[in-house]
């Protein structure tokens, strides 16, 4: 299974802008839970980030999930099972001028899922650095096998290319614009997972699910950031989403980051999601192999989800003489609510197709320590 990274990156705002340059040097080690819908996610990661001469930095990653699954898909169709899912990445930032130059590998390995991506971005300052144009390209090959079935082997190829503009409108107001294009080919849905069907009117068998080989999607960020004359932070963005699914949805979010005297800054935000289906997905599929192509994850299906969460973090400086010189703990709470609109629960024995509809709470817990140096 592939699981979801739930992770947000801290959103810094300013007063004014910045010519090109590179990331502080950091060590980082991150603690992070996910618990809701039968799901448990857990583990550590760390990064290490460090730059020479102030023109190239190195950053190496290493992330955890260990996930504990009994999911209504799995209980429904499985049993409860336990894995644990391993990502390293490297990467290298070049800067020249007033450009960026990033490069970066990472692997990741499950059990039954190997995937492998190289990405490219590049960040390019303009007019007095008031504009920034990023351009970015990613690459990913996956390996996908069959814990039940020896014999089964897949493999799915993705690109996703990306182009963004960043610009100051006022002394405090800074705009951001992000466009995303991601193509996928081959063997793309859960070989685990499976559509139910209707063999009459009180009773359902399964079969396996069956996707189109190839999806093409696209994404498109508006994005507002905004110093308070409180000396706060205001971020808001709108977000739309299509693909060749037949899958739209679109999602907004306001986050505020508020200081707390010298240390410590508080953070909340909302952000509210709304999905409509793919164009073969179904909860009951009224005969066997009723259409070409057949999905029933939830993911799929029409359905809303919001998310409110809160931050506190708190730094400390220390002398420059110290091989440390500035220190933080972070630590952050999101609950996510999902509401499903056609995908029911049928753990509930009742007629088929009046199940009732399924929903779940989940929580995502963050402590990130950091160090610069």
């Amino acid at each position: 299974m592939r699981s979801g990274h739930w992770l947000l990156l801290l959103l810094i705002l300013s007063v004014s802008a910045q010519a090109a340059v590179l990331p502080e040097d950091r060590f980082d080690v991150l603690v992070h839970q996910y618990d809701g819908g039968g799901m448990d996610i857990k583990g550590p990661s760390v990064l290490v980030r460090k730059s020479f001469q102030d023109k190239l930095a190195i950053q190496a990653n290493y992330y955890v999930d260990a996930v504990t699954a009994a999911s209504i898909d799995v209980v429904t169709t499985a049993s409860r099972y336990s894995e644990n899912r391993i990502e390293k990445s490297i990467g290298v930032d070049y800067l020249h001028g007033k450009s960026i130059y990033s490069l970066s590998y990472s692997t990741s390995k499950e059990n039954d899922y190997e995937a492998s991506s190289v990405h490219f971005d590049l960040s390019q300052d303009f007019f007095g650095d008031l504009t920034t144009l990023t351009l970015g390209f990613s690459q990913g090959e996956d390996d996908i096998s069959r814990n039940t079935d020896p014999t089964f082997e897949a493999e799915a190829e993705r690109q996703h290319f990306r182009v963004g503009l960043s610009q100051v409108l006022t002394r405090d107001l800074v705009a951001n614009l992000n466009h995303e294009l991601i193509t996928d080919q081959g063997y793309l849905n859960n070989p685990y997972r499976s559509v139910r069907y209707s063999t009459s009117p009180f009773t359902y068998s399964f079969q396996p699910e069956r996707y189109p080989n190839t999806r093409t999607s696209e994404a498109t960020t508006l994005g507002l950031s905004y110093y308070l004359p409180w000396r706060a932070g205001l971020h808001g963005e709108y977000r739309m989403f299509s693909d060749s699914w037949g899958v739209d949805a679109n999602s907004w979010q306001l986050k505020l980051i508020q200081p707390l005297g010298e240390h410590w800054t508080l953070e909340t935000r909302y952000r509210s999601y709304s999905q409509g289906e793919a164009d073969f997905y179904s909860d009951l599929f009224p005969f066997q192999n009723a259409s070409n192509f057949l999905a029933r994850d939830k993911e799929l299906s029409d359905f809303d989800s919001s998310v409110f969460g809160v931050g506190i973090g708190v730094q400390f400086s220390r002398s420059e003489e110290q091989t440390f010189n500035r220190a933080g703990l972070h630590l952050w709470v999101d609950r996510f609510n999902f509401d499903y609109n056609n995908f029911r629960d049928i753990r509930v024995d009742t007629t088929p197709g009046t199940e009732p509809l399924y929903s779940f709470d989940a929580i995502v817990t963050r402590l990130l320590f950091t160090v610069w140096y």
